[in-house]
């Protein structure tokens, strides 16, 4: 139940500005709201004289029309939303789950195998036994990829995941029965999810370099790949990152340099 409360107006207040307004308190039982019109009809004929004139009907069936009119519109309106958000819902397509990577970090496939490191990214193409050089098509682009055989459908056909660079790719026919395919990554700093755009995603974070090559890279990409692994095994350990411990220092030197200063109050940026 609720207590609703307000005034109302003689009905010639909107012409006479020597009307005076009157409290009004009913109580509203949502199971018997005619109740609570039949107390505020009461209230309006013992205080005005509204009830005396002969379009008094008129006006109350006109107003219910109007409310009911306004509330079905509501309604309306609110189902159509309803209806909208379940649609959008039902049609926002589910994240692919993602694979663990095989021993290449990479991926096996129905007609294909892929893996990477962190330089190269390699595929391995089985064809039939017998098969001839000559009747391989490998197209190599900065960011797409076709591998197949003559007047066949395409095997491997899309979009990279990445870019390469297609001058210092190559590709071989082994034992007539497999093609292989080595492009060197433009980006030499970040594990691909997949081999093409729109196929199934490796989980990155359980990605592993080999160790051994990593003497072979200069300096600056070497300090950037131990970062990384360093970051992987702290994220999967539920510890701070190399950037978040650089962060917490900065913030015990000020500290330590400004001990009178308050940051309870200070915004982080």
């Amino acid at each position: 139940m609720a207590i609703l409360s307000g005034y109302i107006e003689d009905e010639d207040n909107k012409q006479s500005s020597t009307s005076s307004a009157l409290s009004f308190n009913a109580v509203l039982d949502p199971s018997n709201p005619l109740g609570f019109l039949e107390s505020a009809f009461n209230f309006v004929s013992e205080n005005s004289d509204m009830f005396n004139t002969d379009s008094v009907e008129k006006k109350i069936s006109s107003l219910v029309k109007n409310i009911k009119e306004r509330t079905m519109k509501e309604e309306a309106t609110k189902k159509e939303h309803e209806t909208k958000e379940k649609e959008e819902i039902k049609e926002k397509p589910k994240p692919k789950p993602k694979l663990n990577p095989n021993k290449d970090n990479g991926l096996d496939m129905e007609s294909h195998s892929w893996g990477q490191n962190l330089q190269e990214v390699t595929a391995t193409v089985p064809v039939p036994l017998g098969t001839k050089s000559r009747d391989v098509i490998c197209d190599v682009k900065k960011d797409y990829l076709k591998v197949g055989l003559k007047g066949q459908t395409p095997i491997v056909d899309g979009q990279l995941f990445e870019t390469v660079k297609p001058n210092d790719s190559y590709w071989s026919l082994e034992d007539q029965k497999v093609i292989y395919l080595l492009m060197t990554k433009c980006d030499k700093t970040s594990w691909w999810k997949s081999l093409l755009k729109g196929g199934p995603e490796i989980d990155t974070q359980k990605a592993e370099p080999d160790k051994s090559k990593l003497s072979d890279l200069d300096m600056e990409t070497r300090s950037t790949v131990e970062k990384m692994m360093f970051d992987q095994r702290q994220k999967q350990l539920g510890l701070p990152t190399s950037q978040e411990t650089e962060n917490q220092n900065m913030l015990k030197k000020f500290i330590a340099q400004n001990p009178n200063f308050d940051i309870t109050n200070a915004k982080m940026f």
